[in-house]
């Protein structure tokens, strides 16, 4: 089974303990997924299978998309709401004036320092398997761009948002960071991804949903069309020969799209042979073949 299937993932879990389980409800080893989503976070969490997994890298700088809540008045030690308050609570009333002002500063390119608990490596450990051990957590700033960042509601002690960022940004960082230039500590209450690069939370389903449909005999319904994929590369249906040479990995000509740097390729209207690169003029080769007709 070659696809992708969009999860949305529940609180409580980690990505990791969601390939699991789709692993177990599919029957299928070859599963990965477009970008971790941290336990407490819910929503968009792609799954591409069998040989569509190679398909990843085109997804490792995706744009991604969340709604949340930033708690004001106590900070944590995780950035979020499964960590230790790193102080007591302190009274606060913020008021949406200066929700909106603190959340101009973080609009556009920025310096970002990531959490202590995040995956992010110092000298090849993880950084919160030392920041779980208690040791000292160093890590530098990087730059990272958030394109939108929508203040929708504020009450007394939180702020409900919308923000769409490029990939390497912490929503859990942002949170804090206002909870320091407010001056009363800040840490992130809740996050739901709306999508990921094309993927939706329309196009999601349940963990539970998807094992009642395996159950069935139809989790194959539940998968994207293969055409949807990728929409910046146009497509492309090859003939019986041309699919022959793409399958061996041999150039091939494709003239209905001389002006394209790459292209999907397929045959008929589900099967996605290959992404193939422009070599010069008309001429394609095929950068990654999937061969095999279970593409769901």
């Amino acid at each position: 089974m070659n696809g992708i299937l969009i999860i949305d993932k529940p609180a409580g879990l980690t990505s990791h303990d969601v390939v699991n389980r789709a692993r177990r409800i599919l029957q299928q080893r070859s599963i990965g997924h477009l970008g971790t989503l941290d336990p407490m976070a819910t929503g968009v969490l792609p799954l591409v299978t069998g040989t569509l997994t190679r398909l990843a890298q085109f997804y490792t700088s995706a744009e991604k998309t969340y709604e949340g809540t930033i708690r004001f008045g106590f900070a944590t030690d995780t950035y979020d709401a499964d960590g230790e308050p790193t102080a007591g609570p302190t009274q606060v009333s913020v008021s949406r004036e200066e929700v909106e002002a603190c959340a101009a500063h973080f609009r556009g390119v920025i310096e970002q320092t990531p959490p202590p608990f995040s995956a992010k490596k110092i000298h090849g450990v993880p950084a919160y398997k030392l920041a779980r051990k208690q040791k000292d957590v160093v890590l530098k700033p990087v730059q990272v761009e958030i394109k939108e960042f929508e203040i929708l509601s504020v009450e007394a002690t939180s702020a409900r948002f919308r923000a769409r960022v490029a990939s390497g940004t912490y929503m859990r960082s942002v949170a804090h960071d206002m909870g320091q230039l407010l001056g009363c500590g800040a840490h992130l209450q809740s996050l739901r991804r709306t999508a990921v690069a094309e993927f939706t939370i329309e196009a999601a389903h349940t963990l539970e949903r998807i094992e009642q449909a395996a159950q069935q005999g139809s989790a194959d319904d539940l998968f994207l069309h293969p055409r949807t994929l990728l929409p910046q590369f146009p497509s492309v249906t090859a003939d019986e020969a041309t699919a022959a040479r793409i399958r061996s990995g041999r150039p091939v000509n494709l003239p209905e799209l001389s002006r394209a740097r790459q292209v999907k390729v397929f045959s008929g209207q589900r099967d996605l042979l290959a992404i193939a690169t422009r070599v010069a003029g008309t001429l394609f080769h095929p950068k990654i073949v999937l061969c095999g007709s279970d593409i769901r």
